[in-house]
């Protein structure tokens, strides 16, 4: 984002955010008043330098809770930062409860504390200046691939802001190829290391996109001032989208993509390339700032607002079909729960077993994948189709065990998609020897980018030459509703 600037551009209107999105949106700023209860959860991070510099990226200077600076926002001036606009226009529908996550704190999954990212339904890391530790970039990644929303706003090549050596694009890169879950870039997009002074990103066509055609309006295109975009790569996901493209990228491609979507796990992932478009122009004394919230070249607040929904569990699953349609909730696995054999399943001899050498979680059949000791490959498979329209989400209890003592992924468990020819269309999880624990733990992962198409579903164990590593599932499901 570009920190300085001979002018600054303002609307000669009445320029508060929310009346920007009501214009023609059917969204009214007037309209909304507190909810009985708040339905969505949202924590803004500040842990990351998100204020080092000209940055000001904070919903409001009353932190964790923003409503301590004024309970009843009326306009973004009510609450300090350069994304009060952004937080007051949550704040104002009513079904939002908003939180900033302050400086000091770490980000964690899991654990006890109010700020724990369990606790919320999207995560928003605005041009975070300081690289995640290896158990935040974890703690990220499950908190995505158990069900939650992930906003990432990146910024351009060289905006270190706090000079400690990393800036977004590297440290979001980081995160998709050093977290501790899956480091094959999970979410399928890199950030391009650029910086572009300026440019008008328009929006592509898609009238069922729920980020674009959202609750607070019709997203038409956004605006670059210091910026960057992405490289997509749907080898590594399939589910992501490039929904607005720098001008001359073709809309079609891998290249150019200034905002896109994705899936991971039963999470939803959403990133942008500038921080200009979400800066309202107020901010702490002092601070540079631009407003691009209320720029009337773009559609900006609408963008933000919109994902937010969608990442928060609001319109469909991100693959441009709008989720939605006739679709009747219900379980697609035949025996699901391995209890008639191998009935419905395609599986390597031994694989699906009532064996009492490895214990069930629950009945007494199971599929146990590897644990030969010696090396070699055993599958599991089975195909289905799942209706169009529909969200899906593939579900199963996985234990492993180990005889190896070293950290190195020596054995491996894939959970993957493919089509009828055998090409791997996705791969949701890999698991190793080094994921070894007591007792089973549930996985579960979005398959609704393959709504409309008969996929398999396909587990393979690979072992090395030595000590056993043995993967056993259980209780599995692919839910459609």
């Amino acid at each position: 984002m570009l920190r300085s600037r001979q002018s600054r551009f303002l609307l000669a209107a009445a320029a508060t955010a929310l009346g920007v999105i009501a214009a023609g949106s059917g969204f009214s700023a007037q309209a909304a008043g507190p909810a009985a209860a708040a339905t969505h959860r949202v924590l803004f991070d500040n842990t990351k330098a998100e204020t080092a510099g000209n940055a000001d990226w904070v919903i409001g200077s009353s932190q964790p809770d923003p409503l301590g600076q004024d309970s009843t926002p009326s306009k973004e001036t009510d609450w300090t930062g350069g994304l009060s606009a952004w937080g007051v226009a949550l704040q104002k529908t009513g079904d939002y409860t908003l939180n900033t996550l302050p400086p000091g704190n770490t980000i964690t999954y899991g654990g006890s504390g109010a700020l724990d990212l369990k606790n919320f339904d999207t995560f928003v890391l605005p041009e975070p200046n300081i690289r995640l530790s290896a158990a935040e970039k974890t703690a990220v990644m499950k908190f995505v691939q158990n069900g939650g929303g992930l906003f990432l706003i990146s910024d351009h090549d060289a905006s270190d802001r706090n000079n400690d050596g990393y800036d977004s694009p590297k440290i979001i890169n980081d995160l998709m190829t050093s977290n501790g879950v899956d480091n094959t870039n999970p979410f399928g997009f890199s950030v391009d290391i650029l910086n572009i002074g300026s440019g008008n990103p328009k929006a592509i066509s898609d009238s069922g996109n729920p980020v674009l055609n959202g609750p607070f309006g019709r997203v038409t295109g956004s605006l670059i001032a210091n910026g960057t975009t992405f490289t997509l790569k749907p080898a590594d996901n399939p589910s992501v989208k490039g929904l607005l493209w720098r001008s001359g990228s073709s809309t079609t491609g891998t290249t150019g993509a200034f905002f896109a979507t994705s899936t991971f796990g039963s999470g939803r992932v959403a990133i942008w390339g500038d921080t200009s478009p979400v800066d309202d122009g107020t901010g702490a004394p002092g601070d540079t700032l631009y407003d691009g919230w209320n720029d009337p070249s773009a559609t900006n607040a609408a963008l933000a607002l919109n994902a937010t929904a969608w990442l928060s569990g609001d319109g469909g699953t991100g693959g441009g079909d709008g989720g939605g349609g006739d679709c009747a909730s219900g379980q697609l696995l035949a025996n699901p729960g391995f209890e008639s054999g191998a009935s419905g399943w395609s599986a390597s001899s031994g694989v699906i077993t009532s064996s009492t050498s490895k214990a069930a979680h629950s009945g007494s059949y199971k599929a146990w994948l590897g644990g030969h000791g010696t090396s070699g490959t055993t599958t599991l498979s089975q195909p289905v189709t799942i209706p169009s329209g529909c969200d899906a989400t593939l579900g199963f209890w996985l234990h492993i065990d180990t005889a190896e003592t070293s950290t190195t992924a020596y054995d491996t468990l894939k959970v993957q998609v493919v089509n009828s020819s055998g090409s791997v269309l996705s791969t949701p999880a890999s698991y190793s020897n080094v994921n070894a624990a007591a007792g089973y733990t549930q996985r579960t992962f979005d398959l609704s980018a393959f709504a409309g198409q008969t996929v398999t579903l396909k587990f393979t164990s690979t072992e090395g030459s030595k000590l056993q590593t043995s993967f056993v599932v259980d209780d599995t499901a692919l839910t459609v509703g």
